[in-house]
């Protein structure tokens, strides 16, 4: 009796289990053809799992049908024509296709109505109605950038005007604009403040605006030492509004050094030259940066530079650069170079900039020397303007762009004779990104001395790695010149390309009176690993009329190391 009984129980059971677990279906139809196949060209769930997933896809489909401009829509018939099926039926009626949208002129400034409605009339603007949540979504978002996050946007007193078009008045929720009373950094908390002041333009009691901040923090990019960790965020109390933002400190000191080796062509002898450059930035968490450069190649000439920039001085937009040069060409002369700048920070990527510099030379011959060497000083008065975009992310190259350009007018004062002079700088180079792993360089510089006559010891020195390859160090000197860079790059990895060289130069030489066209043509390759990045070039070097010679070749090996 009770193996009976037990039976019947799970019989019945499994039999009312199943027939609960039946799936329930829904087929909708309009009550004409035409509103039928409109209703299918609707997506919508035919088959659930239970009633109650069933009655939320019918209300969604109501509410889809209502935004897309059936509001008089309404349900006709529902029959359930077997144990699973429920057909329901809708009459659609009239489609509304705009809607014209009462306002406040005071409350919503006509630029930002632009953003959302082409068509703008004197106190409405019209939108079409199957539209309407997402643009005024788009309208509250422009009204939260200008400092209001919290407004609300009610349409209300909906009426027909039209055969198809509707017309509503726009309640805006009375709420003052919030200001941002704090900034809180995270992470990197001695991140310098006259960065955040005048560099991303972020300020306290000024109007919050997410996306212009957001936008704002992106020009941390440009920045070596810091870098965002993940995108700000705000707390927002009664009476007062935090922003916190997410940085890290980043290493950016940088340790550059080359090798370069050649055959001597008197003596047939390999002769080395090579320099260091020590760049210091952000040591000090002031954003400042100092850079200490000692050369010495195989023609006997020897360079030492330092150079300091202190940005956003006290505070301000304004900033300083100075500069020390001292050049010396074996037993002919000596130059000692003075810079001193002061800049205007225009953006994060470009600056102005205007300052003095003071140039004093020393003639070491005597006075049987041919070259024209003679004592002399010179007092320029220079403006400039540089501009830099750069690729943080990008190991290998890290800067994709870059533009320098300075002019200058002053004398050269020899033996109690001033002589006008103008000069003109020029640096600009960018890659060209065709694709991941092919790339294409192009650097052009050049130097313009304009003046009535000059002396060898102030001529501009060029050739090497740095300018022309496939020349000594500072082997060339000119009034004038100018020169193009070219590589074609292959990434092989993300830490490893391999590149051509095509140089091509052309400078004169006012002293003996010569023009000359230079090339330079290689191959190199650029490795980063744990110590820095390793460059290596093979440059051959020739001048228009001569033939190539492999035993003027160079090979330069650099590396710089980030610490």
């Amino acid at each position: 009796m009770r193996k009976s009984n037990i039976l019947f129980l799970i019989i019945y059971v499994f039999v009312f289990t199943s027939s609960f677990s039946q799936n329930v279906l829904l087929k909708i139809e309009g009550e004409t053809s035409k509103e039928t196949d409109i209703i299918d060209s609707l997506s919508y769930n035919k088959k659930f799992k239970d009633i109650e997933s069933f009655n939320l896809e019918k209300n969604a489909f109501e509410n889809k049908i209502y935004r897309l401009g059936y509001i008089d829509s309404k349900e006709v018939t529902k029959t359930k024509t077997n144990d699973s099926t429920y057909l329901i039926t809708y009459s659609l009626n009239k489609l509304y296709k705009a809607i014209h949208i009462y306002y406040d002129k005071q409350l919503v400034p006509r630029e930002i109505l632009e953003t959302v409605s082409d068509e703008l009339y004197g106190d409405y603007f019209s939108i079409p109605f199957s539209l309407v949540e997402a643009k005024l979504n788009d309208l509250n978002q422009h009204l939260a950038n200008q400092g209001s996050p919290f407004k609300t946007l009610q349409l209300q007193n909906i009426k027909k005007k039209e055969s198809d078009i509707l017309s509503a008045t726009l309640l805006i929720s009375d709420e003052s604009k919030r200001i941002i009373n704090k900034i809180v950094v995270n992470g990197y908390k001695k991140f310098p403040k006259s960065f955040l002041k005048r560099y991303l333009k972020i300020k306290k009691n000024e109007e919050f605006n997410l996306t212009e901040i957001k936008s704002k923090t992106s020009a941390l990019n440009e920045l070596s030492f810091a870098s965002q960790i993940k995108p700000p965020e705000v707390l927002f109390t009664e009476d007062s509004t935090t922003l916190y933002m997410y940085l890290e400190k980043r290493s950016s000191n940088t340790f550059d050094g080359f090798l370069g080796f050649g055959t001597n062509e008197n003596t047939n002898k390999i002769e080395f030259d090579g320099y260091l450059n020590l760049n210091l930035i952000n040591n000090l968490n002031y954003g400042e940066s100092f850079r200490l450069l000692y050369k010495s190649d195989e023609n006997e000439q020897k360079t030492f530079e330092g150079q300091i920039e202190l940005p956003y001085i006290f505070g301000t937009p304004i900033g300083t650069e100075l500069q020390l040069n001292i050049f010396k060409k074996d037993s002919s002369f000596t130059t000692v170079n003075q810079f001193a700048k002061v800049f205007y920070q225009l953006n994060p990527k470009s600056k102005l900039l205007i300052g003095i510099n003071s140039t004093q030379s020393n003639n070491l011959l005597d006075e049987t020397a041919t070259l024209l060497v003679d004592d002399y000083n010179t007092t320029f008065y220079n403006i400039g303007y540089s501009y830099l975009s750069k690729e943080s992310y990008n190991s290998l190259f890290p800067v994709n762009f870059n533009f320098y350009l300075e002019a200058g007018t002053g004398s050269r004062v020899f033996e109690n004779n001033n002589l006008k002079q103008t000069n003109v700088h020029f640096d600009t180079f960018k890659i060209f990104n065709l694709n991941n792993k092919n790339s294409i360089y192009i650097r052009t510089t050049g130097s313009l001395l304009f003046s009535d006559n000059y002396f060898f010891n102030e001529l501009y020195r060029f050739g090497g790695i740095n300018s022309i390859r496939g020349f000594e160090e500072n082997s060339l000197f000119a009034s004038t010149y100018a020169l193009i860079n070219t590589e074609y790059r292959y990434k092989l990895s993300n830490s490893i390309y391999i590149n051509s060289i095509i140089d091509g130069a052309y400078y004169e030489n006012d002293i003996s009176a010569s023009k000359e066209k230079l090339f330079g043509f290689g191959f190199g390759f650029g490795l980063l690993t744990n110590s820095g990045l390793l460059k290596f070039n093979y440059a051959n070097g020739k001048s228009e009329n001569q033939k190539f010679k492999f035993s003027d070749s160079k090979i330069h090996i650099s590396l710089t190391a980030r610490f």
